[in-house]
């Protein structure tokens, strides 16, 4: 059986830009017809005379096989609200969080948006582990257009979340996994998006940090800010979410509230299907 995560090379795609304008007031975001198809390579060439011999001696044959990683995804997110996705290992949510967060576009449909957005998927991305936490900081301020006089401002607030101000010029390869964590978290947040999407960042630190980044989600929802939460936490799910989509095999097979949601996931019938696909 071919093996999707490891061989998928590419995403099949006609969009090369996603339409963020001309949304609804009312809404943060609206997903429209999504669809993700992957390329998975069986045997591809990897040099230009491999490539070359394969077509003298076989053709032009395809050499992939196609996934559907997302099929038809539809639903809305109203400004304000706590947006839930929940379902098993597969069944689609990192890709939808990396199409909602602009880093893949999509095969087919699109995605409007009302406001900025940021995501918490990949702490730490783009860090240069040469460098210390101040100069990273630095680094990734300028990557996201901050000018030098705003970094330098937010530096010991950054420092500070991140309980790294003993640390800060030490350079981040001799970090722990759970330090260099913290520093992505507590970089990414410092930019106070209007839509922020999330993934697992709950799970970072320990539960003295835990604890710190459950009380600036409570200050974003308090503050009238969108979430989008991706999470195998279901208990954080009927704690926060206001809505839920499940997931499965790439579609969407239920949306409702939090606890409906969560009861159609833990229902054994459910389940049973589930494991036998």
């Amino acid at each position: 059986m071919l093996n999707i995560e490891s061989n998928v090379e590419e995403c099949v795609s006609d969009n090369t830009n996603l339409p963020r304008v001309g949304v609804d007031s009312t809404l943060a975001m609206d997903i429209q017809g999504i669809s993700v198809v992957f390329r998975a390579y069986k045997q591809r060439p990897t040099t230009l005379k491999e490539s070359l011999l394969q077509r003298l001696v076989k053709g032009k044959v395809q050499h992939y096989s196609t996934f559907d990683a997302l099929k038809d995804i539809n639903f809305s997110v109203k400004k304000g609200q706590v947006f839930g996705i929940i379902g098993s290992n597969g069944a689609g949510k990192s890709t939808l969080l990396r199409v909602l967060a602009g880093v893949l576009p999509p095969t087919s449909g699109k995605i409007v948006t009302n406001g900025t957005t940021d995501s918490l998927i990949q702490l730490g991305a783009g860090f240069d582990p040469d460098l210390n936490a101040i100069e990273n900081i630095y680094l990734n301020g300028s990557l996201h257009q901050q000018s030098k006089k705003y970094i330098e401002g937010r530096v010991p607030h950054i420092l500070e979340f991140a309980d790294l101000q003993d640390f800060a010029y030490t350079p981040i390869k001799y970090y722990s996994s759970g330090m260099s964590a913290r520093l992505g978290f507590s970089v990414a947040i410092d930019r106070d998006p209007d839509i922020l999407i999330v993934d697992e960042v709950l799970a970072v630190g320990d539960e003295r940090f835990q604890e710190k980044c459950k009380a600036y989600f409570d200050r974003l929802i308090a503050a009238g800010k969108t979430l989008i939460i991706v999470t195998h936490s279901l208990g954080m799910v009927e704690t926060l979410a206001d809505e839920v989509i499940l997931l499965s095999a790439g579609k969407i097979v239920f949306k409702g509230t939090p606890a409906d949601a969560v009861a159609r996931y833990r229902d054994p019938d459910y389940q049973t299907r589930l494991h036998s696909q």
